[in-house]
């Protein structure tokens, strides 16, 4: 019998990531990739507990599921990530249709959990953490990913304990993945067709194994050829180190879009939210950067709605953006996770909490706009990742992670060109290469 896995993935980047190389692995026990759910016999399921109401979405897709195998046999479950990490034992008992559980640290064991299951039809609970042996295990599966654009791990779990974040108790303390393990996927990936990559970590910039840092990797990994665009991402204030930001002045890889998430403008806020930094703090690395590199721009994360927040703290936030101008930033009302200490604080008025926000993605996006629509007619350098399906139009991105659409070929397909901006909008650059533009001129 053909064996099929059908992945799904919730969101950040490291679970993405994950996912593919929990398809790596299961390849070894004779399992396929497939996109068409109903043709599987291994639906995967890769959690995030960032957003609200998380745990509520797993069981929606859970219940889509069943629906659709209610009339034949149902498929091997699996959920995995951080929802599965936090909610194991209550999710094996509320939902009878998931077969294993299995935590972000323990996935070097899904092939095992995955046989154990199909021997004996028990339903399992796999949560311990473990990042060296997955990793250990990990290094020796080569990574099959072949897009342009891919991401590393690099280090998982974070020893910060935000009063807002559940990442300490689902992926565990601060692993940093031995250095050369680390050179050595790059160049796998670098083969496979790969030309940027982007390194990740729930702490990305406290990457430390035996005295290596992240500047020491991005450098190492600037040395491959195929390699044109370096970036990191998410990183903390607290591990801007000097010679991290030393390389937006020297590198001529690492990308100049800097996202280092800041939460809110307010000491006030921040000091509750326990992130050991301040406002001050925070522009002064943003003032070394600039200087490094005077066409760096920033993008960052803000939680509106904290738990204590007053006008005075919100008006904070708001002088902080427009002093910045962010780009390409995320902002979200506070939602409290489980088991965090910010979890048990009285919350501020909905309503309110909602119309702040609004007030900061609308200055967020005029921003973004605005950057966009000063490229239009100019030249810029675009990653060509991939043809826009069904359609004679390219998808790409610049050095800011801004998406462009354009007019090109398919041997553009991998490469940087020159695009000439002929519109925008919010989101996304409109345009043609160079080469197409001069012989329409011509």
């Amino acid at each position: 019998m053909s064996k099929k896995i059908f992945a799904k993935t919730f969101g950040c980047q490291m679970n993405e990531y994950d996912t593919n190389r929990i398809i790596d692995t299961v390849k070894k026990i004779g399992f396929t990739k497939t996109e068409n759910l109903d043709d599987t016999n291994c639906f995967l399921l890769n959690t995030c507990h960032i957003r609200d109401k998380a745990k509520e979405k797993v069981y929606h897709e859970i219940g889509r599921v069943k629906k659709r195998f209610r009339l034949k046999k149902k498929p091997f479950v699996i959920v995995a990530g951080c929802v599965a990490q936090a909610e194991n034992e209550e999710m094996l008992k509320r939902e009878p249709f998931i077969d294993l559980v299995i935590g972000p640290q323990a996935y070097h064991k899904i092939n095992d959990k995955i046989e154990e299951y199909l021997n004996n039809q028990r339903r399992l609970d796999e949560t311990h953490f473990d990042a060296v042996s997955k990793f250990n295990y990990l290094d020796k599966i080569k990574n099959s990913s072949k897009k342009i654009s891919s991401f590393l791990t690099i280090q998982e779990g974070c020893d910060k304990f935000c009063h807002f974040c559940v990442v300490p108790y689902t992926r565990g303390p601060e692993y940093s993945r031995p250095f050369n393990e680390i050179v050595n996927e790059a160049k796998i990936l670098a083969g496979n067709g790969v030309r940027e990559i982007t390194l990740l970590g729930q702490n990305v910039n406290a990457y430390n194994n035996e005295n290596y840092k992240l500047s020491n990797l991005i450098l190492e990994i600037e040395k491959i050829p195929e390699i044109l665009r370096i970036r990191y991402t998410t990183s903390h204030p607290i591990d801007m180190s000097d010679d991290l930001i030393d390389l937006y002045g020297t590198s001529k890889k690492l990308m100049p879009l800097v996202h280092l998430p800041v939460q809110s403008g307010s000491n006030k806020i921040l000091k509750l939210m326990n992130r050991n930094h301040n406002i001050e703090y925070y522009l002064q690395i943003y003032e070394k950067i600039i200087k490094k590199n005077p066409s760096a721009k920033f993008s960052s994360d803000f939680i509106i709605g904290y738990p204590g927040e007053e006008e005075s703290d919100f008006n904070s936030t708001l002088d902080l953006i427009k002093k910045i101008k962010f780009i390409n930033s995320f902002s979200f009302v506070f939602s409290p996770r489980p088991g965090t200490k910010a979890s048990h604080l009285p919350l501020i008025d909905r309503k309110l909490s909602n119309e702040r926000l609004t007030i900061v993605q609308k200055e967020l996006f005029n921003f973004q706009k605005t950057m966009n629509r000063s490229l239009e007619g100019n030249v810029i350098e675009v990653l060509v990742e991939n043809r826009v399906s069904e359609s004679a139009k390219y998808f790409g991105r610049t050095g800011y992670m801004t998406s462009v659409i354009f007019d090109g070929k398919d041997e553009d397909v991998g490469k940087l060109v020159k695009v000439k901006i002929n519109s925008s909008n919010q989101n996304t650059l409109f345009g043609e290469t160079l080469e197409i533009s001069k012989l329409r001129v011509a």
